[in-house]
């Protein structure tokens, strides 16, 4: 059994590039597998490993200056949910488009999962998923709006083609959601800049409200996306019934597999003919080492590239 940890924390970062080595450092030695990314804006990321090591891994992101109390939620898999460990340097560790915007500076008002339902169901509420349009489409609370996004650098524009008034802007409460809490914090930050003067997010996004919040209670309605091999979990936080296409790295149905369009580890509905034929080959190809390494009882080391599917 494996512990997955999702973590991230808006602080000021003076060095990251030294950062970045000792945490990399650090985890090599813990064997910690999963992705993080650090930046001046702060740090992001998924992890995995056995328990101890996690809990150590832990212990040493809480060591660094600034992220005694970063936001962590856990969640476990019966197999190890990444094949490799990359600690990145971004700009933004998460990609709104815009440096002006900083939760450091400015952010929306956290509200605690037990006090999430009353705020949505609130007349007054608006509700705005801030994730984007494949993960809606698996799971979401109950009247979110989708800005049916295809990245997150694209909820600005969306939420400027609303034409929300100033009425809207002073007087309606706006509720925003996402996975672990990150983009709807950074959103947040992004509409008080706007004008907006009542500005909310779930505090540690969906994760954290599965966890506190008992599922009879629960206003969620379907899976919830996560970004590793489980693809999705369901409201107690186990693995999800939702499979991923290894070309585009979108979650794939049973119905979609029965599709013409279905290849395994290579192509779906979704990114068929967004690929050329020598692409599919290349992934043919890849599924067939993968295969092999199976047969061996070897793990074999993932796909290196993803498809970026058009708007």
């Amino acid at each position: 059994m494996y512990t997955v940890a999702a973590l991230y924390k808006f602080s000021s970062v003076d060095d990251p590039n030294t950062l970045q080595n000792k945490i990399r450092k650090r985890f090599k030695q813990l064997k910690i597998y999963g992705t993080i990314l650090v930046g001046k804006e702060g740090i992001n990321g998924t992890i995995s490993a056995e328990q101890k090591n996690l809990q150590k891994a832990v212990e040493y992101i809480r060591s660094i200056k600034g992220f005694k109390n970063i936001d962590i939620k856990f969640s476990h898999s019966e197999i190890n949910p990444f094949v490799r460990l990359k600690i990145k340097l971004k700009n933004e560790i998460v990609t709104i488009g815009d440096d002006s915007i900083n939760p450091n500076e400015v952010v929306g008002e956290y509200v605690e999962p037990k006090n999430w339902n009353s705020l949505i169901e609130d007349k007054d509420t608006i509700l705005i998923d801030t994730r984007n349009n494949y993960e809606y489409s698996i799971g979401t609370f109950k009247n979110a709006i989708n800005p049916n996004t295809i990245k997150f650098r694209d909820f600005p524009d969306w939420v400027k083609n609303q034409n929300f008034t100033k009425e809207d802007k002073s007087n309606k409460k706006i509720a925003m959601f996402c996975t672990g809490g990150i983009r709807c914090e950074k959103a947040s930050s992004m509409m008080i800049k706007e004008g907006f003067k009542n500005v909310s997010h779930l505090k540690g996004g969906i994760l954290n409200y599965f966890k506190e919040v008992d599922e009879d209670s629960s206003l969620w309605d379907g899976e919830c996306f996560v970004f590793d091999d489980r693809v999705s979990v369901k409201h107690d936080l186990s693995e999800g019934s939702y499979d991923m296409c290894h070309g585009c790295r979108m979650p794939i149905t049973e119905e979609d597999k029965k599709s013409k369009l279905y290849i395994r580890g290579v192509a779906c509905p979704t990114c068929y003919y967004q690929t050329s034929e020598e692409q599919k080959s290349r992934y043919m190809s890849r599924q067939k080492q993968v295969d092999l390494a199976k047969k061996r009882n070897q793990k074999h080391i993932g796909p290196k590239e993803e498809v970026q599917i058009k708007s």
